[in-house]
């Protein structure tokens, strides 16, 4: 977390019912960039388990989400920082929040599908071919206008990388 930032009172915490509406406007400004897939309210509701959320000084700052593919296979997505806030290192402390919170085994790695690879691989993640992931994470990619020339790329985390993590 950047200096400012930790003086700014950065808080992570889980999602509660109160933050879709939150959840639901900052994914819309990312996804209307076609940099994230949309999710409903109702998408969001159903799935605010998995939702991280940050505030700083109370008001809300950020999202993201965790997907648990079940084989020690887990996906960062919706990470979403609001766009006034995104040199404060918001959204490295909610991913980071979420390594933290996954249980570690010699299998574990986590991935994500970006457009911002040295953001993740700041955080200790490497650059991986998609090919690499089972075809269950390929789901929500049909609803995804870019599902025949897909330009994101994948970084992942395994146990040794995590080990590596900076800041952690």
């Amino acid at each position: 977390m950047s200096e400012s930032a930790a003086k700014e009172s950065l808080i992570l915490r889980q999602a509660t019912e109160k933050d879709v509406t939150s959840i639901h406007r900052i994914l819309s400004v990312y996804a209307a960039e076609k940099l994230l897939l949309p999710l409903s309210r109702d998408e969001i509701a159903a799935r605010i388990s998995s939702f991280t959320v940050a505030s700083l000084n109370n008001a809300f700052a950020g999202c993201a989400s965790i997907r648990d593919f079940g084989s020690c296979l887990f996906e960062v997505r919706s990470l979403a920082v609001s766009p006034n806030l995104t040199s404060k290192s918001i959204g490295s402390a909610m991913v980071r929040k979420i390594i933290s919170e996954i249980s570690w085994n010699e299998n574990t790695r986590l991935f994500a599908l970006t457009y911002r690879t040295s953001f993740f691989e700041r955080l200790g993640f490497r650059q991986v071919s998609k090919e690499l992931f089972p075809q269950k994470i390929w789901l929500d990619c049909s609803r995804c206008t870019k599902k025949e020339a897909c330009d994101e790329v994948a970084v992942m985390l395994d146990f040794e990388t995590k080990c590596l993590v900076p800041g952690e």
